[in-house]
């Protein structure tokens, strides 16, 4: 029996030409170069300027998308916009690209924060997957620039402008998406929120007097809930999708936070090669940070025909994505003999025996805290220190024991604040800006 699959046939990016450094930053806000890199991994990110909106440059990647795939835009039966920073509340602002991009065809909005871009994937495979449509266009794209208080230096490094485009058109071959997982947390909804602008908190004086039209987070409760999410739901698409770990040659994170990234790759054992990290030349890009991490692996050749990939991310909501996509068009199937046709069901048990060692090795990370006072724990590593022209080695606890036993961490230190909190772990001296940086989706 032939089924319908969607598979990527065109992609495209754009980013704004203006440019805004660490060093720019340093100018506004009391921070450094120093202190942004060393817990957000960020050196550098983009910001629209004049005649830039979110339509404009979701127009400009998506023109590139359908370049790719050799199509026109009244070629296209749908339209799919993630994002959480429209130009306008009405109308929506897929129906404005649809109208700038000259197609013909149905558009809607997306908004779940970081996760858009998987979510709006997702829901673009259902409708080619049941014979709704053909074509579909997907677009990630934020101007959070436009959210973010330039006074606050906690969120103003963090964030990046651009937009990612996709097209999926149906296929009889087993290739595209494969699997997805989709999730949310409404009940840490106050961990990454914009107050102000709804109909909760409408605009007035006091309203822009509170500042609450700017993006608040919480850094830690947004740290502890990715370093959870990202692992786990990984494990399960790649699970839905009949695959192994060992079957995922690259996984495109959502562009938050390096040492998330790092994380999320520890905890599923892979190598950083097969990782794709740019956030250092974007930030966080918000539901345009997959697409824009795509299309750049791409233009690298590190994505082939035949690859599985794997798009992870988390964001406000607070909310979770995964989705495996198998790349390119496969081979025609082949006849297998017969004790092949039982992979399958090797499959599942070399996955059951993943979820097996992960769970040892969190038991390990809380009989490790828990034996502290006598032994060093399982799992720390060394940094180095310098004060003036010396070095001192220091052992601090690993960010895994922290995160995913909700331990309290130590308060991140910040240029002009004082350092009050201590790590609970008798045998750690903690350098702050390791063990507990910026998280935010």
């Amino acid at each position: 029996m032939t089924g319908r699959y969607s598979r990527i046939t065109g992609w495209g990016k754009y980013t704004p030409s203006r440019i805004l450094t660490n060093a720019d930053l340093e100018k506004m806000v009391d921070t450094s170069d120093e202190w942004i890199v060393t817990r957000t991994g960020i050196r550098e990110r983009h910001i629209v300027g004049p005649g830039e909106t979110n339509a404009t440059m979701s127009v400009a990647a998506s023109r590139q998308a359908l370049d790719v795939a050799g199509l026109m835009p009244k070629d296209i039966e749908l339209i799919i916009v993630a994002t959480s920073s429209p130009d306008h509340f009405v109308p929506a602002i897929a129906s404005e690209v649809q109208y700038q991009l000259g197609a013909e065809c149905p558009a809607f909005t997306i908004s779940t924060g970081c996760t858009g871009f998987v979510y709006a994937l997702a829901t673009a495979h259902q409708f080619i997957a049941t014979g709704a449509y053909d074509r579909v266009l997907v677009i990630g794209s934020e101007v959070i620039s436009m959210f973010v208080n330039w006074q606050d230096r906690n969120t103003c490094v963090l964030f990046g402008d651009g937009a990612g485009a996709v097209v999926l058109e149906v296929s009889n071959q087993p290739s595209g998406v494969q699997s997805f997982v989709l999730g949310s947390d409404g009940s840490s909804g106050n961990a990454l929120i914009v107050r102000g602008g709804g109909c909760a908190y409408p605009m007035s004086h006091e309203m822009i007097d509170d500042k609450a039209m700017y993006i608040e987070m919480d850094g830690r409760k947004v740290f502890k809930f990715a370093t959870r999410v990202m692992g786990e739901a990984t494990l399960e698409a790649v699970e839905k999708a009949g695959l192994t770990l060992a079957d995922i040659d690259l996984l495109i994170p959502h562009q938050a936070n390096l040492r998330i990234i790092q994380l999320a790759a520890r905890y599923l054992k892979l190598p950083m090669e097969k990782v794709v990290v740019n956030l250092d030349r974007y930030g966080n890009t918000s539901a345009a940070s997959i697409p824009i991490a795509m299309v750049e692996a791409l233009e690298e050749g590190r994505i082939r025909d035949g690859m599985n990939i794997c798009m992870v991310g988390f964001g406000g909501g607070l909310t979770w994505a995964a989705a495996v996509v198998g790349w390119g068009q496969p081979a025609q199937p082949v006849e297998w003999p017969l004790v092949w046709r039982f992979a399958p069901a090797g499959r599942k048990v070399s996955m059951a025996a993943t979820r097996l060692r992960l769970q040892a090795r969190q038991l390990a990370d809380v009989a490790s805290y828990h034996a502290s006072s006598v032994l060093l724990p399982l799992y720390t590593f060394a940094g180095l220190h310098k004060t003036g022209d010396k070095k001192r080695r220091i052992r601090i606890v690993s960010c895994v024991l922290l995160t995913q036993h909700a331990i309290s961490p130590p308060s991140i230190g910040v240029p002009g604040t004082q350092q009050t909190d201590q790590c609970p772990h008798p045998n750690a001296r903690v350098a702050s800006h390791i063990i507990w940086p910026f998280g935010i989706g």
